[in-house]
């Protein structure tokens, strides 16, 4: 794709003015928008947008406060519920646990799981979470470390080496703490943050899925929803207070804060917030980055999913071990697959691509108005677009490289055994993470685990996919170790690609425990010796993509000082305080319970109820299914004190105006007084564009009601101790 440079039309002055003030009027007047960093929570005026308690019970920096409950589990949130380690956080953040302590005869997926002592909770695989001990500016450090750099690759190398000194510099292992830089403007700011690490997560309650994750694929992203998307775990530490693995021999965690539950929930236009830990955003990235999300990653990756969904679900068809064995997979595909396409949805629909071209048009005229900017900004917008042109050109490489070794794990068993060959040569303080000593058994174990009969037949058909795709490729993004096979006298691309895969992938020795160990013991010359027909393929692979992350690496490079030189003036134009985009750090987001109208003539009320799944339940599709116990406590309605006292009707999950995105998952829904009153689960289809865009008008988050939680744990599981112990 071509990408012409950056040129202003000629704008008289009168229409400039009125433009820009349009462009202004569109600036965030909403407080609700905004994902606040700690440091920038005292800024918000909680008691005005509807706080009834002091904002220092919320966050405070010299005490105790609700930031002190939170948890970030699994990729996750999470929050204490009470002074014996317990967690709520979302069902499908616990899936994984849950699928992987599953067997056929004890389905704990299907039939749920209730642990009605501690003695009889389970290790939730898999998991670990952190708490929030501290965070420090470290920006000083980091930038005078590239202060006096000009290579783009060696700035970014730079500012990694150096966030990585002070992180480990930071980490306590023996008190359980790590810590982790994060960049929270591009090339402009960074924060040090400590974390309380706990290795021993164990499963205490989840629902079946029928509940936990009803409604299915059909209905994620989607709203009206109806599902009890939550889990309940807890922490364990060594009796001395320590991180520590599983032993019979340890306690419950006890935390410094944890949250109180209202029973009672909430209604229509209540103020709430919500603390988390959301991952990513890309607010204050120019047009280009957006046309690179429509044009090349968004498209790409959804279409792959969706053909691996289908595959996984296709193959382990009519099969219970096979279904119990893909289920995770199946999720975490479809989770990003439907997310990518409501976010082309969204794109398209708002024509965002435009909207942001038009705000870089006035951005430049302001620019080019100011001297003093001009000679420091004036070509700011063409640099820009000039590295686009550059990731452009091989974008359709990257993305099959960001996804092959993914989607094949006899192709990562390969990759592997060449990067520990090349780790192994280090000190062990060099290497990394995955292959220092005290990580390298269990990465192994974890290498050689992914290889089974469902993934063999997968990665068949999906490789079949990747490498045939791969052929129509642009010049410059082809894939030198395909073409290679063509170059070798096969004639037919799909019978050679076809050939290649059962022949030198899924029948290559590296699949079998002895010969994969041997090569273990192997330098990267005595592989290369071998002539492996798999080990070549694969090095081949590793070279062009090595070429490539360089490549990406000076482009980031350059990014980074463009990004932050972006934000600086986008500061002085707009005249106001801009919040860091997401990056998996604590955040506070506030805003009302609230409906939407995504559609002309539409309007979304903010809660459904009950009755919702059992209408959905009568249109007999499988996602659909319900408990028989569910259907009988409804038919009795037997909904004891957990009906809405304005809607006489038990409410099941909400929808509010909040700023959320992906990593708010299992994110606790708080009240006026800091007390639970929901789960946050998912966004409505109109707000997976969030990530890039945000709007009160359709921007909607959806969440688990704290009387639906409830109920299920009372009047469906009888899970009276659970109730006991969080003072129900």
């Amino acid at each position: 794709m071509i990408i012409k440079k950056f040129v202003l039309k000629p704008i008289k002055l009168i229409t400039l003015l009125i433009a820009l003030t349009l462009i202004l009027g569109m600036l965030p007047a909403s407080p609700e928008e905004g994902m606040y960093p700690l440091s920038e929570i005292d800024k918000v005026d909680l008691v005005k947008a509807g706080l009834k308690i002091d904002p220092k019970e919320v966050y405070n920096p010299d005490g105790i406060s609700l930031i002190d409950a939170l948890v970030n589990v699994g990729g996750c949130t999470g929050s204490f519920i009470s002074d014996k380690g317990l967690i709520i956080t979302n069902h499908h953040c616990a899936y994984g646990s849950i699928v992987r302590a599953s067997t056929v005869e004890k389905n704990y997926l299907e039939n749920g799981f209730h642990a009605q002592t501690m003695e009889e909770e389970i290790p939730a695989l898999g998991n670990t979470c952190r708490i929030l001990e501290s965070y420090q500016d470290v920006s000083d450090q980091i930038l005078s470390a590239v202060k006096n750099i000009t290579d783009p690759s060696l700035r970014t190398q730079t500012i990694v080496k150096k966030s990585k000194e002070i992180a480990e510099a930071a980490t306590n292992e023996k008190e359980s703490i790590v810590a982790d830089v994060s960049e929270m403007f591009a090339g402009k700011s960074y924060i040090l943050f400590k974390y309380r690490t706990i290795r021993d997560i164990r499963l205490v309650f989840a629902p079946p899925q029928s509940i936990g994750n009803f409604g299915g694929e059909t209905d994620n992203w989607v709203w009206p929803r109806h599902t009890g998307d939550f889990s309940l775990l807890r922490a364990y530490v060594a009796p001395d207070g320590k991180a520590a693995t599983y032993s019979k021999d340890n306690v419950p965690y006890k935390p410094k804060k944890f949250l109180k539950v209202n029973s009672n929930g909430v209604e229509e236009n209540d103020f709430v917030f919500i603390l988390g830990y959301p991952g990513r955003t890309f607010r204050h990235r120019p047009s280009q980055y957006v046309k690179y999300q429509q044009d090349y990653l968004l498209p790409y990756i959804s279409d792959l999913y969706e053909f691996g969904i289908k595959t996984l679900q296709d193959i382990s068809k009519g099969d219970k071990e096979l279904e119990l064995a893909a289920a995770n997979r199946i999720k975490g595909l479809a989770n990003t697959m439907k997310n990518y396409k409501g976010k082309l949805k969204g794109l398209k629909k708002i024509n965002l691509i435009s909207q942001k071209e038009e705000e870089d048009q006035m951005l430049n005229s302001f620019i080019q108005s100011r001297p003093e900017l001009k000679a420091n900004y004036g070509n700011l917008l063409n640099e820009i677009n000039d590295v686009f042109i550059n990731v452009n050109e091989l974008a359709q490489a990257d993305l099959f490289f960001r996804q092959v070794f993914n989607m094949s794990p006899t192709l990562s068993l390969a990759n592997f055994i060449f990067t520990h060959a090349e780790e192994i040569k280090k000190p062990d303080n060099e290497r990394s993470t995955q292959f220092q000593e005290k990580n390298i058994k269990q990465s192994i174990s974890r290498a050689v685990s992914s290889v089974n009969n469902l993934s063999s037949r997968f990665e068949k058909i999906v490789l079949a996919k990747m490498f045939k795709d791969a052929k129509g490729f642009s010049e410059s993004s082809r894939i030198a170790a395909l073409d290679n096979l063509l170059n070798s006298g096969r004639e037919d691309y799909v019978i050679s690609i076809s050939g290649f895969i059962d022949n030198e992938i899924l029948a290559s020795k590296i699949r079998g425990t002895d010969y994969f160990n041997s090569l273990l013991e192997m330098t990267p010359e005595q592989l290369a010796a071998l002539q492996d027909p798999l080990l070549d393929f694969v090095h081949n692979l590793r070279v062009q993509n090595q070429s490539l992350q360089k490549f990406n690496e000076r482009n980031e490079g350059k990014l980074n000082k463009l990004y932050g030189d972006l934000v600086d003036v986008k500061m002085l134009w707009k005249q106001t305080n801009f919040i860091p985009d997401a990056n998996s750090t604590l955040r506070l987001t506030y805003g009302y319970i609230k409906g939407y109208s995504p559609a002309d003539a539409t309007y979304m009320e903010p809660f459904t109820t009950i009755d919702g799944v059992i209408e959905k339940n009568s249109t007999g599709e499988d996602d659909f299914v319900i408990p028989d116990k569910l259907r009988v406590l409804y038919s009795s309605k037997d909904f004891g004190k957990y009906v809405s006292t304005k809607r006489n009707k038990l409410p099941v999950a909400m929808l509010y105006n909040m700023d959320t995105t992906g990593g708010n998952s299992g994110s606790p829904i708080l009240d006026s007084y800091g007390r639970l009153v929901g789960v946050n689960f998912d966004r409505a289809f109109e707000a997976t564009i969030n990530d890039f865009a945000w709007n009160e008008s359709y921007s909607r988050s959806i969440g688990v009601d704290i009387r639906y939680v409830l109920w299920v744990l009372d009047k469906f599981s009888g899970a009276h101790n659970i109730l006991n112990e969080i003072g129900i």
